[in-house]
């Protein structure tokens, strides 16, 4: 909110400086976004008025002036190229001497071809008033001559621009930053405008329909007609809308934008010769559309609020007027609008459209309900003595529907004291509300508030104690930290958290990324066709408009992101939420839709879960460019070694089994599911072939994920005495089936019943071709086998050795291999 401050110390006005009435709008909340002076230093510029006009005998476009300038007698001789300089007309009249640009210019003395001239008549512009004009300043008829010009147009002020929070519509005006500042200054707010005599004459006015009775709660308008629309707009007028940010346009519409930058009600004007029958607030229609100011023609959807006549839209309601009903120079006679359209009737309207206006603005944020017929007298009263005309009477349609209920709050003395921790007394809290133009009445311990019709944002017990804080002072509040008696609390080691599994994976140089938690609904779809991801009812784009399931995602953007840009190694993970619908009915009906590969509804989603994962995807080379190794790109076990190092930093290594499971966004060869025990907690594998080419990424691409919780299901390590005794080391080789994974070939020995320690199995080959049978493979292990009381022997040794190469055998079809 951008306003003056002379403007608004005409409605209060407390004997402090500028510093500290900005100081004093930070405490309240509103936030200092920028203090400027409304006019560049000038000096010795005072109102002149323009006696002759001459032709300069030497040029053109040159006029020879006669300017009185009290308190000399004689007109100063004045040479002007400005096309408006008149006869009987004010002007700003920089002296000889004067200093205009901040002090960077001086007026002197000088001759224009082969005139003197004696000083200059100036523009807007010279002055700093505005960045561009054309012709000099012209001043009011009753402008006093030889009036010191910052002081006759009370240039020694501010341009002061606020940060409003979004709750805070009422701030939206002087009025409303009135009453913050009397209320933080001490001083009683009072209204400096009067009740306007308006002569009203009954005339043709078209009746009002309120067709949409939830959108719209008070429509209130009047006919004025007779207006001139091309009078030039009082000066003072166009200083406080310059200095508050608007340009000046014409009366009608200056009138319009000063009311509500006074008061906080947009207003709209129509062109009343252009409107056919009668007014009314709706819905747009299929297939309407409505050319708009600003130039844009728009389709208007079915859900959105228009002002309409019988034949045609006339404005999008609350947000923008529309060409055919606008207001000209010419215009002679208008309807005058002043409506109460409900915040969520209006919310994201305009953005909808491409649009952002003052109006809108303020109707988002909520208007007092109560307002519109004080604005509409409001200007009424400036229009009829800036451009004439005859006012007829108002007109008011209401729908109770749409307008918000008398808000009535209980508010507590102790919860008061409890929220705030500092009891404040009766009167201060008293005092603070009715500044705050709220009614109460005290009984038994509390309070019972009447909340003010402009305050829309106070609606609970606890807006009430944010606001006796706000205005109280924070500074006020003595600082008082909680006491209580803390038992500590063993370490869980289980709880690993995600620093943890950051050192892990830097180490293994990987990067972590942040990405965001929004992401494409079509490509979720296509990674995770079986998931219903949660759908935004307000998304900032069309790429960020559901909820992640995965972690994956993002991370692919991080990778395309990388390689666009020529990086040729990327190793990347990240430590964040996904979210998951909870489904309304039965466990069969998620079995069935898992099962058939489809997604369920959102009209069945009554919950959310949220889950903390761990992902990673490595790209590209395996390690940097350097001489002494060729390149090479990551493949499928450069990935799952990573994962097992992070299972195994957590001591889950031992524990977990890797599975082969189709996953339709991973390749249906390399693609495991981990499991510990029988609980899936993670996945691995090589991105689709498909995928890298709709992602337009280069291939291959290796990702896997973990939840966060499963890095705390390791059973906690226990220590066991070191054996000091040689551990020996047995080597088998043997042939299988190519169905045969080596998971369950470690199960058949480790089953095997041992007088000592298997302390590992090891698989240190595998080979295929020539003298191994077509479809099975040669596999090399080894078993380090350890007592931890004595050294073993080689008949214990090879009785084990035997049942381990009977129980493959029987079990797997294991041949040993000589």
């Amino acid at each position: 909110m951008q306003f003056s401050e002379n403007w608004l110390r005409t409605w209060v006005n407390p004997a402090i400086s500028s510093e500290k009435i900005i100081a004093l709008f930070t405490a309240l909340g509103h936030e200092l976004d920028e203090c400027t002076p409304v006019a560049e230093h000038f000096s010795n510029v005072l109102v002149g008025e323009v006696l002759t006009v001459k032709p300069h005998p030497d040029a053109d476009k040159l006029r020879v002036c006669g300017v009185q300038v009290l308190p000399l007698e004689t007109p100063l001789q004045i040479v002007c190229g400005a096309s408006n300089v008149r006869v009987g007309l004010k002007v700003a009249v920089a002296m000889v001497g004067a200093e205009l640009s901040g002090g960077t210019v001086k007026i002197k003395r000088s001759c224009l071809r082969g005139v003197d001239s004696e000083g200059m008549l100036c523009s807007a512009s010279e002055l700093g008033l505005t960045d561009n004009s054309s012709g000099i300043l012209e001043l009011p008829a009753d402008a006093p001559l030889g009036e010191d010009l910052r002081r006759y147009l009370q240039l020694d002020d501010q341009s002061i621009r606020l940060d409003l929070t979004p709750n805070r519509g009422d701030c939206l005006s002087v009025q409303g930053l009135a009453r913050e500042l009397a209320i933080a200054s001490g001083q009683p707010f009072a209204s400096p405008l009067t009740a306007p005599s308006i002569q009203v004459e009954k005339q043709a006015t078209p009746k009002v329909f309120i067709d949409d009775t939830l959108s719209c709660g008070r429509y209130v308008g009047r006919t004025i007609s007779g207006i001139d629309n091309s009078v030039a707009t009082p000066l003072w007028l166009k200083e406080r809308l310059r200095r508050s940010g608007l340009r000046s346009l014409s009366p009608v519409v200056d009138v319009t934008n000063y009311v509500m930058l006074e008061l906080g009600q947009p207003l709209h004007a129509f062109d009343a010769d252009k409107l056919q029958g009668n007014v009314h607030v709706r819905k747009a229609l299929a297939g309407e559309n409505v050319a708009l100011l600003d130039g844009k023609t728009i389709a208007l959807d079915a859900n959105t609020v228009v002002i309409a006549d019988d034949k045609k839209v006339l404005a999008l309601a609350g947000v923008m007027g529309g060409v055919e009903s606008a207001v000209q120079n010419s215009t002679t006679n208008i309807f005058l609008e002043s409506a109460y359209f409900t915040p969520l009737a209006l919310a994201g309207v305009a953005r909808r459209y491409g649009l952002h206006t003052d109006s809108s603005h303020r109707f988002e944020r909520g208007v007092d309900w109560q307002l519109q017929a004080m604005a509409l007298d409001r200007a009424t009263e400036l229009l009829l003595a800036i451009s004439g005309g005859k006012a007829a009477p108002v007109i008011e349609e209401t729908s109770a529907a749409a307008l918000p209920p008398e808000v009535i709050i209980t508010l507590r003395k102790s919860r008061i004291t409890r929220i705030l921790g500092v009891e404040i007394a009766n009167a201060d809290v008293e005092s603070i509300l009715r500044g705050l133009g709220m009614s109460l009445d005290y009984d038994k311990e509390s309070w019972r508030v009447i909340v003010p019709s402009f305050r829309a944002d106070v609606v609970a017990e606890i807006d009430l104690i944010e606001e006796i804080a706000r205005v109280y002072g924070y500074d006020r509040i003595a600082h008082q930290y909680p006491q209580q008696v803390l038992m500590p609390k063993a370490d869980n080691k289980q709880q690993q958290d995600s620093a943890q599994i950051s050192t892990a994976l830097m180490a293994r140089a990987y990067q972590e990324l942040i990405t965001y938690s929004f992401v494409d609904k079509k490509k979720e779809a296509l990674l995770f066709p079986d998931r219903t991801p949660l759908s935004l009812r307000n998304p900032i784009s069309a790429d960020l408009a559901v909820m992640r399931t995965s972690l994956w995602q993002g991370l692919l953007q991080a990778v395309q992101y990388n390689q666009n840009r020529q990086q040729d190694r990327m190793r990347f993970f990240e430590i964040g939420r996904v979210y998951s619908p909870i489904i309304a009915g039965s466990h069969a009906w998620l079995d069935r839709a898992a099962t058939e590969g489809y997604a369920a509804p959102e009209s069945l989603i009554e919950d959310i879960h949220e889950e903390m994962r761990v992902a990673g995807i490595i790209a590209g080379q395996r390690w940097p460019l350097q001489w002494g190794l060729a390149a090479q790109k990551v493949d499928f076990f450069d990935m799952k070694g990573d994962v097992e190092a992070l299972l195994q930093q957590f001591k889950l290594l031992e524990e977990c089994t890797f599975k082969p499971e189709n996953n339709p966004c991973l390749h249906p060869k390399q693609a495991l599911a981990i499991y510990h025990g029988n609980q899936k907690i993670g996945e691995l594998g090589a991105l689709h072939p498909s995928l890298v080419a709709q992602f337009d990424l280069d291939g291959p691409i290796f990702v896997f994920e973990l939840t966060l919780e499963a890095l705390a299901l390791a059973t906690l390590p226990r220590f066991a005495t070191l054996s000091k005794y040689p551990a020996i080391r047995r080597d088998l080789a043997f042939t299988v089936s190519n169905e045969v994974t080596y998971e369950r070939i470690e199960a058949v020995i480790r089953a095997q019943i041992a007088p000592f320690d298997v302390v590992a199995v090891r698989l240190f080959d595998v080979y295929q071709g020539q003298g191994v049978a077509s479809g099975h493979k040669s596999l090399a292990v080894a078993m380090m086998l350890q007592h931890s009381e004595r050294t073993l022997v080689d008949d214990e040794v090879n009785d084990w050795m035997a049942k381990v190469v009977n129980a493959l055998a029987t079990e797997l079809a294991a041949v040993l291999r000589n």
